[in-house]
């Protein structure tokens, strides 16, 4: 039901246009390879820039996972509480000055407008296994008017788009835990939030996404690494910890990052040779062990996004591209 659905989506799009010479066909008896990038916190804004400038040269559309703490500065910060924490309290801190704010805020516009998803990291970074449906309401009612508001808040309502607000209550689609830690009050929550992904789980490799009750939940897959091949997730910060036990080594960052090519490049044309699951891989907004993972990814992207039957697209994207009968209904290799 996956090929047969994906192929026939395919053949009837490219019917339209016909194959520039010299130019690799795409083979249309099978799907086409996703491969799915994300960025959780999406505070530095110099990073933001940097990740906008890869996707435009690659054709690459990214998931922004916004930490809505860097939507406000330590001066307004009293207006936040999370859960059982102290009001004010934030484990990433808070934007340094309005002038930084509103730079994120164009960024997030700017993406939007380039086919980016926007989704939502909570505010304050708290790790939420415990947390009832009421507290994750309360979380993610604090994100929403953060975003709603962040114009206003930053002292320049007259630069807020006209599409701003209507962005900020019905665009925020999808949804990542801090930690990839959830609960069993999460999903409900979330869909009452009108949420239609969850990006928090792992799985054992990748995964085609899975549908529970109207909400798609996204794995992170673990992949081979290494000189052994040991399984790790497929996120800058845990091949961190893996390459430096989480400590910056910014001397060996060279072989770190070719260890991580290597393992992107495994794991895609396993994919891509065989049975076109889409490949997940994330990141953050901290450039880890000398620069070493971004390098990766964008060696990657230039690498893989201009194949045949490629496309890196966002989590959204993915939802749109696969069709109903591709995503799996049972979770069987999921690790949370």
């Amino acid at each position: 039901m996956f090929r047969s659905g994906l192929s026939s989506l395919l053949a009837l799009s490219l019917a339209n246009f016909p194959a520039l010479a010299n130019e690799p066909s795409p083979d249309v008896s099978r799907p086409e390879q996703l491969v799915i990038v994300s960025f959780d916190g999406a505070h530095d804004n110099r990073l933001w820039e940097k990740s906008r400038a890869l996707a435009k040269r690659t054709g690459a559309r990214f998931t922004y996972f916004l930490s809505c703490t860097f939507l406000m500065t330590a001066e307004n910060r009293k207006g936040y509480q999370a859960p059982h924490e102290k009001r004010g309290k934030s484990n990433i801190g808070f934007a340094p000055d309005n002038a930084d704010v509103i730079a994120r805020l164009d960024h997030i516009w700017l993406a939007r407008g380039e086919g980016h998803d926007i989704g939502s990291h909570a505010c304050g970074h708290f790790d939420g296994a415990k947390w009832s449906a009421e507290d994750w309401a309360q979380e993610f009612d604090f994100f929403r008017n953060t975003l709603r508001d962040a114009w206003q808040t930053a002292g320049v309502p007259e630069r807020e788009p006209v599409e701003w607000r209507d962005f900020a209550d019905r665009e925020i689609a999808g949804f990542r835990a801090p930690y990839l830690s959830t609960g069993p009050d999460l999903d409900k929550a979330l869909r009452a939030f009108g949420f239609r992904y969850n990006a928090s789980k792992v799985s054992k490799g990748p995964a085609l996404p899975t549908d529970v009750d109207g909400l798609t939940h996204f794995a992170l897959p673990l992949i081979p690494e290494g000189p052994s091949a040991k399984p790790v997730i497929g996120m800058d910060y845990n091949l961190f910890v893996r390459h430096s036990r989480a400590r910056e080594d910014a001397a060996n960052s060279a072989t770190y990052e070719e260890r991580t090519l290597a393992a992107f490049r495994a794991a895609f044309e396993k994919q891509y040779s065989g049975e076109r699951i889409p490949l997940q891989l994330g990141f953050h907004f901290v450039e880890m062990n000398g620069g070493a993972y971004w390098r990766a990814l964008d060696r990657f992207l230039t690498e893989v996004c201009a194949k045949p039957d490629v496309a890196c697209v966002s989590h959204r994207d993915a939802m749109d591209r696969l069709p109903a009968q591709a995503k799996a209904t049972e979770a069987a290799s999921e690790i949370n």
